[in-house]
């Protein structure tokens, strides 16, 4: 035979049932939370990627200058001209100043994290250096947000 339970039991069943799950309003405030959570952690992460950007372009600045220093020294103390330019780390230039000792520097050419090679101009119109070597930044145009040797 069965027991029909008591209606004091039946209402803890509902309780205890109602408590086991989340209403929709409870999960909605939740995703919400974790969406200005998400979005604020994304808003501060993107500062840190800049200035990441930057300081790897003053990085690769130096490599540069160290690569053209030992460029100058196996040539006589004589950079690249304006026309030989970077490229000349990379392959044998021709023209004048032909190099006496050269070797490849480079692999390939260096590019800046936004994809676009680094500039040379010689002689230096910024630099206290013989040369100005710089990253066009993130506009890539030579403008105030270029980042050099300078």
């Amino acid at each position: 035979m069965k027991t029909v339970p008591s209606s004091s039991r039946r209402h803890r069943l509902r309780s205890l049932r109602r408590a086991a799950g989340f209403t929709l309003v409870e999960l909605v405030i939740v995703l919400t939370i974790i969406g200005i959570l998400a979005g604020s952690g994304i808003y501060l992460l993107m500062g840190v990627i800049d200035d990441a950007k930057v300081t790897r372009v003053e990085d690769d600045l130096k490599q540069l200058d160290l690569t053209l220093k030992m460029y100058e020294r196996n040539n006589y103390f004589k950079p690249p001209s304006q026309d030989q330019g970077l490229a000349a780390l990379v392959t044998k230039p021709s023209g004048d100043p032909q190099p006496k000792t050269w070797r490849q520097y480079l692999k390939e050419p260096m590019l800046d994290p936004w994809g676009n090679e680094y500039q040379y101009r010689f002689p230096a119109q910024k630099s206290k250096e013989k040369y100005d070597i710089y990253s066009l930044g993130e506009d890539g145009v030579e403008s105030d947000d270029d980042i050099g040797n300078w």
